[in-house]
């Protein structure tokens, strides 16, 4: 139970980051020195939800799901770190 990356599983995944990104708002200002933050986190979260994206075309379900998970945990914690708005719980985690 559960021990599988399934392919729904995975589409799921893809379906929620992909929500998340294209929803994300950054919360600092322009001159905010967390402007850099800002910027990394999404790169970082944008770079890896490709990533998946990659190793899901290979047949890679493992590594896909794994950097879908760093994908989100950037946005996550850029949403809990205050320089990303996330009101929506079904695609941030945030509190």
């Amino acid at each position: 139970m559960g021990r599988e990356i399934t392919d729904e599983k995975l589409q799921k995944y893809f379906k929620i980051t992909e929500e998340a990104l294209e929803r994300l708002e950054i919360a600092v200002h322009e001159k905010s020195l967390l402007m850099s933050v800002a910027r990394d986190f999404l790169t970082m979260a944008r770079s890896y939800f490709e990533d998946a994206k990659y190793y899901y075309e290979k047949g890679d379900y493992v590594t896909a799901f794994a950097a879908l998970n760093y994908a989100h945990g950037f946005i996550d914690a850029g949403v809990r770190l205050g320089v990303f708005k996330g009101e929506d719980d079904r695609l941030f985690a945030f509190g």
